[in-house]
């Protein structure tokens, strides 16, 4: 990706095991040993069926983006933004890179209140490992933005405002707007000023996760590249 798009996006991989044992058949004079029960899911963690068939509706200061996700090819990253924005993670966050024709960038907490000269830094508390896949950077794709690290993608996402086949298969993609591309237009060619800072930076208000509607599940395929 363009050098300056960086990021911490932090979430943990969360993997289900399962095991079976066999119990040897005891003797006769002693009774038979009961299987122990199976231990109970851990109180609050969640199975990746939460998070199939689910979609945001992005509040800015301009308007409201509709993001679907592709969580069988970004289970993890779909995971981690899905967990972060109902935690109110991104509230106040603000649209801090924008380049016309290429890309919009958010999702860094410094920017709500620390300096600009650390908009760009800053991250949630754990990273995302790489999930790279073979969805096309296509207008309208979301992907996690990182540093030279594959594996440090943490909070902040781009949206791509024109197709960027220079990033594919190179960050991973884990979303598309569905609705609200005149909203990432707008921001996206705001004045700005050094490191592509926009002079008054849209900010994203909050964040609704819902259930996709019957015709947000039909919705075609993202393209894919070879």
């Amino acid at each position: 990706m363009k050098k300056g798009i960086y990021s911490l996006l932090a979430a943990a991989l969360v993997a289900v095991t399962a095991a079976t044992a066999t119990m040897a058949q005891a003797p006769a004079s002693k009774p038979a040993v009961k299987a122990k029960p199976a231990a109970k899911k851990a109180k609050g963690v969640r199975t990746m069926s939460y998070y199939k068939d689910k979609v945001v509706d992005v509040k800015t200061g301009k308007g409201t983006i509709t993001i679907r996700f592709f969580p069988d090819t970004a289970p993890n990253h779909v995971k981690n933004f899905i967990d972060l924005a109902e935690k109110g993670f991104y509230n106040g966050t603000k649209f801090h890179r924008v380049i016309p024709g290429f890309m919009i960038q958010g999702g860094d907490p410094n920017t709500v209140s620390g300096s600009p000269n650390t908009w760009g830094m800053g991250g949630a508390p754990k990273n995302v490992n790489a999930e790279f896949n073979n969805i096309h950077h296509a207008r309208g794709i979301v992907s996690m933005a990182r540093s030279n690290d594959p594996d440090s993608a943490s909070s902040q996402f781009f949206i791509c405002v024109a197709d960027a086949p220079s990033l594919d298969k190179l960050y991973s993609v884990f979303g598309q707007v569905t609705k609200g591309m005149e909203v990432a237009d707008e921001i996206v060619n705001a004045p700005c000023g050094v490191n592509d800072r926009p002079n008054q930076p849209v900010a994203i208000i909050s964040i609704t996760v819902r259930a996709a509607t019957a015709e947000e599940k039909a919705l075609p395929a993202p393209a894919k590249v070879q």
